[in-house]
């Protein structure tokens, strides 16, 4: 969740969408994502919208405090059955992340999904998914997440090399992470993923085969791993500049990500998504899919975004800025942007290419077809899909896809 926002026009009032948003949406999957803001202390790579107790205090904190925010988000769901009508689609997935949604409590976690369940109705098969901080859970509040309906967990492991943790001011312990695989396939969790960052200043090969061995050992049925991004006006940001730790290159982050590819595959996972790798096709996250396929979501909560039909739009950015306009009966939506054709086939390109099953070729105009001819020849597109009329990278042209989509949207 960005802690930017982008420019747009005014949301209405009411959050109304524009008559053509609803066009064919029974076509469409609809799903929800629920963005809790809070967090025990602040990461020192982090740029999400999120803030501290600290932070919020003297700033509206109490209109928006942990305590009610359960129920504030909840009206927003509402809000959102007002906003799409008669729209007869049940909720495909719901995800909640964060900041940090654990430190909530379970019960309120089980809440906030209750009222989707209660304004949508949720499919027989749903996918219901929370993030989680490894130190802010335990069996019994697990157990009360799985009866409450969530039956995919996301936990933050992103080392298991102690040194590395303190970069990145992760305050858990190694060896948590994995322990909490376990506690979670103990209280009825089918689907476990375990998020994994490389890169990160003063990180060896070793310590990163050793993090994927750990992950791996653990027994999820999923991993991200995300190549470090060090984002201007972080902790970390003014670390590096001040030469405290090093910057790591483009160079590093590759190998790393041939390791990752070469640990994961030998152990069973296949990737699915550039940066994401499942044990098997249950094992994916359907949400991320619903997201980079183009589906409709609605984004609850300080900051998140929502995409309906060709129009997106995001709330305002602060906790008490959106208990305000709740408590005011207004959209907390900062702003919005209705897509043209153009942006959406851009878009497409730009999501799908990055998917193991790759974007149609009919998607591409001549230079873009030209592009994609010439990505081919040079090993950053499969031969055989490319036949079949798809543009699907190869291991090469995962290390450089953005370079690849930047070509293939002209």
């Amino acid at each position: 969740m960005p802690s930017v926002l982008p420019d747009g026009e005014p949301m209405p009032e009411d959050g109304a969408l524009p008559a053509s948003a609803l066009t064919a949406a029974g076509d469409r999957p609809l799903a929800f994502y629920l963005h809790v803001p809070y967090c025990a202390t602040r990461c020192g790579y982090c740029d999400f919208n999120t803030y501290t107790a600290t932070e919020l205090r003297g700033s509206g904190g109490v209109l928006a405090s942990r305590d009610n925010y359960a129920e504030m988000v909840a009206e927003e769901v509402r809000l959102a059955r007002k906003v799409l009508g008669d729209d007869p689609r049940q909720v495909r997935t719901v995800f909640v992340g964060g900041g940090t949604p654990t430190l909530l409590a379970a019960s309120d976690l089980v809440r906030m999904l209750d009222a989707v369940r209660e304004e949508f109705g949720l499919a027989d098969d749903a996918e219901i998914t929370t993030e989680a901080n490894p130190e802010s859970v335990d069996p019994a509040y697990l157990a009360e997440l799985r009866s409450g309906g969530f039956n995919r967990i996301s936990f933050g492991m992103q080392s298991a090399r102690q040194h590395v943790l303190k970069v990145l001011d992760r305050t858990h312990t190694p060896g948590r992470p994995e322990a909490c695989v376990a506690e979670a396939r103990a209280a009825g969790f089918d689907h476990v993923n375990l998020d994994l960052i490389y890169g990160t200043p003063g990180e060896s090969d070793d310590d990163w085969r050793a993090s994927l061995t750990a992950a791996v050992g653990a027994g999820p049925d999923h991993v991200s791993a995300y190549a470090l991004i060090v984002e201007e006006g972080t902790q970390l940001a003014r670390r590096i500049r001040r030469g405290e730790v090093p910057m790591t290159d483009d160079d590093v982050h590759a190998d790393r990500y041939l390791i990752a590819d070469s640990v994961l595959g030998d152990a069973g996972f296949d990737w699915y998504e550039v940066s994401n790798w499942a044990t098997s096709s249950a094992g994916r996250c359907l949400h991320n899919e619903l997201y980079w396929r183009g589906a409709d979501w609605w984004g609850a909560g300080p900051g998140a975004h929502s995409h309906v039909g060709g129009v997106r739009w995001w709330n305002v950015k602060h906790p008490g800025a959106y208990a305000a306009a709740l408590a005011a009966g207004r959209s907390p939506g900062a702003g919005r942007e209705v897509l043209s054709a153009e942006d959406r086939r851009v878009e497409r390109i730009l999501l799908e290419l990055r998917l193991r099953e790759g974007c149609a070729l009919s998607l591409l105009r001549p230079a873009g077809l030209a592009a994609a001819g010439r990505a081919l020849a040079d090993g950053l597109l499969e031969a055989g899909p490319y036949e079949k009329g798809l543009a699907v990278l190869t291991l090469r042209g995962r290390l450089l896809a953005d370079a690849v989509v930047r070509d293939l949207v002209d």
